[in-house]
Order: C-alpha cells, then structure tokens, then sequence
C-alpha cells in the first residue's frame, strides 16, 4: 500500500511551494507577527479547564472513509458545537484528501468565541503563518512528517505569533520527539495513518510517557461515553472527535451523550 500520509504531506509541500510564488514567507511572515500574539494561548487554556475536554471537529470527508458529510454546513455545525459545550473547535483545511479549506477556518473563527484549531499537515512554517492569518488559536503538527528541528523551529514561531502547537504522535518515539522540542499539547492518533487500523488504548499507554504536566489529547475512533470514560481514567485530559460527530444528525445530543449527560 502507498503510503498516504507521506502522499499528503508531498501535496502540501506543492500547495506551500504554490503559495511562496503569491506571497513570499518574509511577507507573510511579517503579517503575522503585526497581528495581535499576546493572546494568552486561548486553546491550551481551553484544555486545561477541569473535566475532560472535547475539541469537536468539522470535516467534510477523509481518506480512510470517503465523504463523510455530503451536505456540509460547517458554519452551522461550528455554532452547534459551542453552543453544546465543546472546548474548542478542529478544522479540516487540507483540500484533496479532506475536501477541506482556509475559507472553512477562517470563516469559524470569525462565527465563534471558543478556540479554533488549523488541521492541517503542517510541513512548512509558511503554514504557521497562514493558521495565524486565518484566525485560527492552534496549529497541528504531526510528528512523523518532521525532523527534530523542524519540529522545534515550528513551535518556536507559533509560540511568538501567540498559536499552540498540538503535536501529534502515534507512538513512544514520536512522544519523545515532541517532548524534547517543548510541546505543551501532545495529542496521540489512536488510528494508524499507514494502514488506518484503530485502538484507543494507544492513547492510555502513552500518557504514561508524557509528563503530567504536558496535557494529552486523544484522536480517532472514540465513539461512546464508555471509551471517553476508560480515557479519563487513563488521565488523558482532552478528546478529539470527528466522524462520531459529523456522522451524527443531532450533534448536539451526541456530544451529550458522549459525556454521559
């Protein structure tokens, strides 16, 4: 099998290559950094509320699934989301394989008070840059597709334009990584992106190697208040959900009982 994460992220190394030709990294840097960066990093602080906390996302499809929302009113979703309790809002905004956009980002962080999050496969700081530009409070960086430095460079910069960084890790290597360059937010993908097979104890048995006080996000493939429950008793600290979500026609009464409300 192809490997369909190192396919995506080659794409997005030709979006940002595209993009450089429109609007150079020293310009769209120097956007950024006008912008307001003393934001107190709403996201991070978002997460560490007490309880669990749902990051709940907008996606209109995905490789492993296909289009999961034919009809995508993610403006709509977005609100029923915040308006059911979520923590913070995920965003899809990788174009080919996530039928994701920028418009999508931007245009719900101007809609909603709670904290939106750029998913996107981050693998250039250009693309820190644009997640600032977009509105967007966090950044996703996936550990896999990154060097060590690379790692750290893209924490530093969003750390000085006022994002968090969710460092994504599928496993105790990548967790490392992610420590040693300063994560505060390290989030385990429970679904394996090279053959999509699912097991969301990949997320109990990593928390053991985070430090306590790095918060740990747990993706992919929580579907009932039971999961949500074994991965509160494994102290992870917050969840991000999907297609449980986006597949449900009352969203608002899945994240509830999600919650076990």
């Amino acid at each position: 099998m192809e490997d369909i994460l190192e396919k995506i992220a080659a794409h997005a190394r030709i979006r940002v290559m595209e993009k450089k030709k429109v609007i150079p990294y020293e310009e769209i840097i120097r956007k950024a950094e006008n912008m307001n960066c003393d934001t107190g990093f709403p996201f991070e602080k978002a997460l560490r509320a007490e309880g669990m906390s749902f990051i709940c996302e907008c996606k209109k499809a995905s490789p492993s699934k296909g289009v999961i929302a034919q009809d995508f009113p993610y403006l709509a979703i977005a609100r029923e989301y915040e308006a059911a309790g979520a923590a913070a809002i995920s965003c899809l905004s990788e174009p080919k394989w996530f039928l994701g956009s920028d418009r999508y980002v931007q245009e719900i962080a101007e809609n909603v008070s709670i904290p939106v999050l750029r998913k996107d496969f981050t693998v250039d700081p250009y693309m820190v840059c644009e997640a600032k530009l977009l509105g967007a409070d966090a950044v996703l960086l996936i550990m896999s597709l990154l060097t060590d430095g690379e790692t750290r460079e893209m924490i530093r910069i969003a750390e000085r334009l006022g994002l968090s960084v969710l460092a994504e890790a599928h496993d105790e290597s990548e967790v490392g990584q992610a420590v040693d360059a300063g994560a505060r937010i390290i989030g385990v993908n429970n679904r394996n992106l090279r053959d999509f097979t699912v097991d969301i104890r990949n997320s109990i048995r990593l928390r053991e190697k985070v430090p306590a006080d790095i918060l740990m996000v747990a993706e992919s493939g929580i579907r009932t208040h039971e999961d949500i429950a074994e991965l509160e008793k494994g102290h992870v600290d917050a969840v991000l959900i999907g297609e449980t979500l986006m597949r449900a026609a009352d969203k608002r009464r899945m994240l509830n009982e999600l919650k076990g409300v």
